[in-house]
């Protein structure tokens, strides 16, 4: 398995290291999910039921939560928009073993860029202190771009912890 991934500035402004840390962590999602088939994305750490395949169509469903929805107030991108989140609501983990390996990295790959997209515009529109279209449920405060860049990398950061157990497991493949 090949790292391609982008290490990011050690000495930037703080969009750029910003940026920098989300596209490495997103980055390193690829890497930990690249070359497997269908049965080593749904392949689980018993007793979770976390899977790789589920990782990828968590964080697609992120990206569009808080960039589309949250930043913007818009939509949820499709298959989101769609699922029946009332019935289940882990329906982003639950659904991705139907998918295929190409069809879940499409998804992601679909999300991350309408997510730079609205990055890129909100950037040129505010920057970092623009806030966000919709307000915390619990609190009514809004937050700002820059808090939503640091969650996404949080967020990522998290979840490649899990990408690094289960892709040991199927393949023995280690690295950061």
């Amino acid at each position: 398995m090949t790292d391609h991934r982008t290490d990011p500035p050690v000495s930037a402004d703080e969009v750029a290291t910003l940026r920098g840390f989300l596209d490495f962590h997103r980055d390193t999602l690829r890497w930990k999910t690249s070359g497997l088939d269908a049965a080593e994305l749904a392949h689980r750490l018993r007793p979770s039921s976390m899977t790789l395949g589920g990782l990828l169509k968590h964080l697609a469903f992120v990206e569009s939560q808080w960039f589309s929805q949250v930043l913007l107030a818009e939509p949820l991108m499709a298959p989101f928009d769609t699922a029946d989140w009332a019935d289940d609501r882990d329906w982003d983990w639950t659904t991705a073993a139907g998918d295929s390996p190409e069809e879940l990295r499409m998804l992601f790959d679909r999300a991350v860029a309408a997510s730079d997209a609205i990055l890129d515009d909100a950037l040129a529109d505010g920057g970092l202190d623009r806030l966000s279209a919709r307000p915390d449920r619990h609190t009514g405060e809004r937050w700002n771009l820059r808090w939503i860049l640091v969650h996404m990398i949080e967020e990522y950061a998290r979840h490649n912890g899990h990408a690094d157990l289960l892709r040991e497991a199927i393949d023995g493949t280690v690295g950061e």
